[in-house]
Order: C-alpha cells, then sequence, then structure tokens
C-alpha cells in the first residue's frame, strides 16, 4: 500500500494500530480547536452562562453516547465510517450515499474553518487579501492531511498544548478587566437562544464528527481505549473551551471570534489560534476524503487514491472559505444537527441491536478480509432516515438533534425487525447481485 493511504478501504490490522493516547490527543484537538471557541462565543452571543451550561451539558451527553457507541464498532471491525455502513444498515448505495453527505458536510466544515484560520492571518500579518490567505491556509492543511494519521498525529501533539496556552491566556487577560459574577449573571449581548436551540448548536456542531468516530477508533486497540478518549475529550473539550467562549463573549459582547482573540491575546493570541485551527481541520479534509474514496468505490467500482482525492476535495474546501461560507455558520449548524443524528441512530440501532450483518463481519475479522456479501438498498433505511430528519426538523418540541436521533431508532428498530436478514440470506443476496 502507498505511504499514507491508511486503509480507506480495507481493515485497519492490528500492526497498524496506537495506544490510546495517541488517538485521544487527537480526539482531545478535535474539540479543543477553534470550532469549540467559535461555538462556545455564538452560544454566549445569544444565552445566560447558565443556559449555555444547560446547552453544553445536553449536548455533550448526545456526543459520547453517539461517539462510544459507534466508535466501538469502528474498533471492533477497524472500519471507517463509510465503510461499516455498508454492513450496519446502509448497504452498498446507502453507504456511498452517507459517503457522500458526510463529505458534503465536512467540506462545509472545512471552509468554515478555513475562513476563520485566513481572518487570523489577515489580522496577525495583513498584506493579501483575505481570499489569497484562504488558500494559503487551505493548502497546508491539504499538506498535512496528505500522509495521513501519522502526521496529523504530531500536528496534535503540537497544536493542543498551544491552544490550551491560549485558554489560559485568553482568560486570564480577557476577563481579568472583569467581574466574573457579572459575565455569569450578565443578559446576553446578541438575539436570544433558546435551550432547545442551543442544544442543538452543540449537538450540530459536533455530530458530524460522533458520526465520523470509526475514522478514529479503527486506529484503537480496544473498546475501553474509545471510552476513555471520548469522555475525557468530549467533556474537557465542551466545558473548558466552550463555556471560556461563553464568557469571552459576553465580556467583549461580540461572537467575532477572531476579534475576540485578538483583543484578549494580542499577537501571540491569534498565532496559536492559527496553529489550533490545523488541529480541527485536518480531520474535516481527512474524514472527507474517506467517504468520497467509498462512495468511488461503490458506485463506480473505481479505487482512487486517498492522497489524490484530499488535494481535490481540499481545493473545493478552500474555494467555500475564500466564498464566504462563514456568514452561513448557524443555519448550516442547524441543518447538521438534524439530518446528520439519524445516520448514527441507524448504524447503532443495526450493529448493536438488529446484528443483521455480524455474523458476516466476525468471519471475515478473523481473515482479516471485507465480507464478501452485500445488500445493494435497505429501504427500511431509507425510509427512517428520510422520516427521522424531517421529524427531527418539523418538530420543535424538546431538542430537535435528539428528536431525529431517537425517532432513526425507533423507526429503524421497528422496521428491521420485520424484516432482518440471516447471514446466510445475505451472502445469497450478494452473490445475486
Amino acid at each position: 500500500m502507498q505511504a499514507g493511504e491508511d486503509f480507506p478501504l480495507s481493515r485497519v490490522p492490528e500492526d497498524s494500530r496506537y495506544g490510546w493516547f495517541s488517538v485521544a490527543v487527537q480526539r482531545f484537538g478535535q474539540l479543543s480547536a477553534l470550532s469549540q471557541f467559535l461555538l462556545g462565543a455564538t452560544l454566549g452571543y445569544g444565552m445566560t452562562f447558565w443556559a449555555a451550561f444547560e446547552a453544553l451539558t445536553l449536548g455533550a451527553v448526545i456526543l459520547e453516547g453517539v461517539s462510544i457507541i459507534v466508535g466501538i464498532a469502528g474498533q471492533r471491525e477497524g472500519l471507517s465510517t463509510s465503510l461499516l455502513a455498508r454492513w450496519s444498515g446502509f448497504g452498498r448505495y446507502g453507504s456511498a450515499l452517507i459517503g457522500l453527505v458526510i463529505a458534503i458536510g465536512l467540506v462545509g466544515w472545512f471552509g468554515i474553518q478555513n475562513a476563520v484560520f485566513a481572518q487570523g492571518l489577515v489580522q496577525l500579518i495583513g498584506g493579501l487579501p483575505l481570499w489569497l490567505w484562504s488558500i494559503i491556509s487551505g493548502v497546508v492543511v491539504i499538506a498535512i492531511v496528505t500522509y495521513g494519521f501519522l502526521s496529523m498525529g504530531w500536528t496534535a501533539y503540537i497544536a493542543v498544548p498551544l491552544f490550551l496556552i491560549l485558554s489560559g491566556w485568553a482568560i486570564v487577560n480577557g476577563l481579568s478587566h472583569h467581574a466574573l459574577h457579572q459575565l455569569i449573571t450578565m443578559a446576553p449581548p446578541g438575539p436570544r437562544l433558546t435551550l432547545g436551540q442551543g442544544t442543538t448548536l452543540v449537538a450540530g456542531g459536533f455530530i458530524i464528527g460522533a458520526v465520523i468516530t470509526p475514522d478514529m477508533t479503527r486506529f484503537n486497540r480496544r473498546p475501553a481505549d474509545v471510552v476513555k478518549q471520548t469522555v475525557i475529550g468530549v467533556t474537557l473539550g465542551e466545558y473548558v473551551i466552550g463555556l471560556v467562549g461563553v464568557l469571552l463573549a459576553h465580556a467583549v459582547k461580540s461572537a467575532n471570534v477572531v476579534s475576540i482573540v485578538y483583543s484578549t491575546s494580542g499577537i501571540v493570541g491569534t498565532v496559536i489560534l492559527i496553529m489550533a485551527t490545523l488541529k480541527i481541520n485536518d480531520w474535516n479534509l481527512y474524514s472527507s476524503t474517506l467517504g468520497i474514496v467509498n462512495a468511488l468505490d461503490t458506485l463506480l467500482g473505481k479505487k482512487v487514491s486517498r492522497i489524490k482525492t484530499t488535494w481535490i476535495i481540499g481545493g473545493v474546501g478552500t474555494l467555500l472559505a475564500a466564498l464566504g461560507i462563514l456568514q452561513h455558520f448557524e443555519g448550516f449548524l442547524i441543518v447538521l444537527g438534524v439530518a446528520i443524528p439519524p445516520i448514527a441512530g441507524i448504524m447503532l440501532t443495526d450493529y448493536w441491536l438488529l446484528r443483521r450483518h455480524r455474523a458476516l463481519l466476525e468471519h471475515s475479522r478473523m481473515l482479516g478480509t471485507l465480507p464478501e456479501a452485500m445488500e445493494p438498498v435497505n429501504w427500511p433505511m431509507v425510509i427512517t432516515w428520510v422520516a427521522s430528519s424531517l421529524i427531527g426538523y418539523f418538530v420543535h418540541w424538546g431538542i430537535q438533534s435528539i428528536n431525529s436521533l431517537v425517532a432513526a431508532v425507533v423507526i429503524y428498530w421497528l422496521l428491521g425487525s420485520f424484516g432482518t436478514k440471516t447471514a446466510d440470506e445475505m451472502h445469497t443476496a450478494g452473490e445475486s447481485a
């Protein structure tokens, strides 16, 4: 295999897996990064401190539960999200579809992060227009992702500690001029967000990261490693970074992250912010390329290079950053918050409850290969995904992201219970497909 390809269409062998700490640093890097400051500032601009705390708590519970359950499946099978989906309810064409959906969502996130990255460079260095800085910053991230999991790990070892320094710097410099109890008790400076909206923003902000957990946990050695890295990463990332963002939004009375960081931490803070952005954005691009590689293999029977795909998809994301996708941040998260959770709901129900393809997966896992049989289309999945997404979008009672996730589990379990196939029947279907 070509160096850096990282097993996009096969299981990760045991001798290519890592200790839990190495993967945990990358998980924490996904959440202790610019995205959480951006999310925390958005919450703080529209919510009181304690309302934002409740939203972060509810959102974190959703994210940890989904990440652990789906992540352990990825660890057991050594498969990426879009590849695992072939035998977790989505079938051949469904897995290609979710690969494309996840890829589109992550390219959007890549654009959002890259836009803020470029704004930081303009603030810090200047000299070039925003669109050109967007291109430069995009190319840097693409280069890191080109070399795969190993180079992304080294980036995390550098970026995560620096971002924690930024957090401490921002707290000391930004909050020292304000009484803490006033920031905690003050009314939000911007238009109000409800608890349901805030929780949906929190869950939507990382739900796609929770769904693609197998892309990361396939490199873990044990289920316990998945639990440890998830609890530490999500809890600290959501609360520490998110609540700092809330307080800083109250202090500065703005949701503009770059302005907040620059006004509280100066040039040093902006430099570290730029470094931290690399950590979250490399995973956005990495998982997006895995989804595209799986989709092309499934739909066209064409095995393409992950490295070449990285440059193409990264170019699209860089273009989105240059075109100003950041302006649509909130609406983007709301859509992800109701459309992506059903994917996790279907996968965890099929893999852990209905266990429709577990015999095939276990047999092929012992051989170190992929199952030979694969259903072309699973119609209960199609019905479930559409119905649960609509429920999440149109039903405003409670929390929308939870509504769509729970609806997916219930609907798919009911439909799947009437149409569960055995491994032998799946094998026969695969031979006739």
